[in-house]
């Protein structure tokens, strides 16, 4: 039987760099047009977990694996409600699939969810022009090929430097998760968390309560948690001083504080220690970190275009770090000293993985059974 194609190689699409760089494609997903920044994934599997994950919120992403779509689309292979990327870039992207448990095809989930594509680039050339020349913004189009339209929509497009995001993906209203006999409650800062760190709380028995990112500490306080999460999320951190404020306070009452991604860079702004935009970031599934205390080296999940400025570290005697990337020597993970509050920069929860990190989970429930 022939395979009916609903994406045909005819159907044309451009891609723009802000730097004036110019590749063509073939259309993928929904017809139109859609900016944000460039960044890529060096991940080889996991391509749903990418595209509802809440930290690629206002992000076109370059997906370095050459096929992607080729195992379909499945309902629980998410990290939020839905896609959260504003566009995808790849050089295969597959309408054909071969897992018998998936719910449908990349081109109709894309269309479902109104994701504009880009299929047919050079994505090798296109990650090295990114490595070399860092971060931009971008715009994809599969309505219009001129060139200098396209380039006056671009220009309208914000910077990621400086943008506070973290509210625009927050939950609207708080919502609980596991059983809510346990005698350990974890209060969660919401700037965009996915879902599979909430079941790695459930799965060790952990009552959750998930609040929306501008909850104030007051607030926070009336579910009598055992300890706080502050959640990953997308944008810059260093204009989100509600949530810095809202750190501090939970410091103050020392009680355990564990955070990941986006919580990480709260935490060392809440300890007067600055955070810096990346080159082009860290994203994929392969990053291998070093934990200092253990000498164990970890490989991580990471999505992240900030990080934590290695000189205010330096400079601050009660921050200790804790991780490092061996790749460039970044700051991976911090714990603050005299206090019960640690952080890493990676994905710990890691689905589809790998699981190398899962401990971390394990060593903030540790902490919460201690002070109990």
């Amino acid at each position: 039987m022939q395979y009916n194609y609903k994406n045909m190689v005819n159907k044309k699409a451009v891609l723009l760099l802000e730097d004036g760089t110019v590749m063509y494609g073939n259309a993928f997903g929904k017809r139109g047009t859609t900016t944000g920044e460039l960044c890529f994934n060096t991940g080889m599997t996991g391509y749903q977990e990418v595209f509802t994950d809440p930290s690629y919120y206002g992000q076109v992403v370059i997906m370095n694996c050459v096929h992607t779509g080729n195992y379909g689309v499945k309902a629980g292979d998410v990290e939020s409600d839905n896609v959260k990327v504003k566009g995808i870039i790849g050089r295969n992207l597959e309408e054909r699939f071969s897992r018998f448990m998936a719910d449908g095809s990349l081109q109709d989930y894309f269309e479902n969810e109104n994701v504009v594509a880009i299929s047919g680039v050079d994505t090798r050339a296109l990650v090295e022009h990114v490595r070399t020349k860092g971060a931009m913004n971008c715009i994809i189009s599969s309505e219009t090929d001129d060139i200098t339209l396209l380039q006056k929509q671009l220009a309208a497009v914000p910077s990621m430097n400086g943008l506070e995001l973290a509210s625009v993906v927050s939950t609207n209203s708080s919502y609980t998760m596991g059983d809510e006999k346990s005698d350990i409650k974890v209060a969660v800062l919401d700037f965009g968390i996915k879902q599979h760190i909430l079941k790695c709380f459930v799965e060790r028995g952990i009552f959750v309560k998930v609040f929306n990112a501008k909850t104030s500490f007051e607030e926070l306080e009336k579910f009598s948690a055992t300890g706080y999460f502050i959640s990953n999320g997308p944008g810059d951190p260093a204009p989100m001083d509600y949530a810095v404020k809202t750190i501090k306070q939970i410091l103050e009452i020392n009680k355990p504080l564990f955070g990941i991604c986006l919580g990480n860079q709260l935490l060392a702004l809440a300890n007067g220690i600055s955070t810096f935009k990346m080159h082009h970031g860290h994203r994929g599934l392969n990053h291998p970190v070093k934990n200092i205390i253990t000498g164990k080296c970890e490989i991580t999940t990471q999505n992240h275009g900030f990080g934590i400025d290695p000189e205010s570290v330096k400079n601050n005697s009660n921050i200790e770090i804790t991780h490092i990337n061996l790749n460039d020597d970044s700051i991976e993970g911090i714990r603050i000293k005299n206090k019960k509050a640690f952080s890493v920069q990676y994905h710990p929860e890691a689905t589809p993985g790998p699981h190398d990190s899962r401990y971390l989970f394990d060593d903030f429930v540790t902490m919460m059974k201690e002070i109990k």
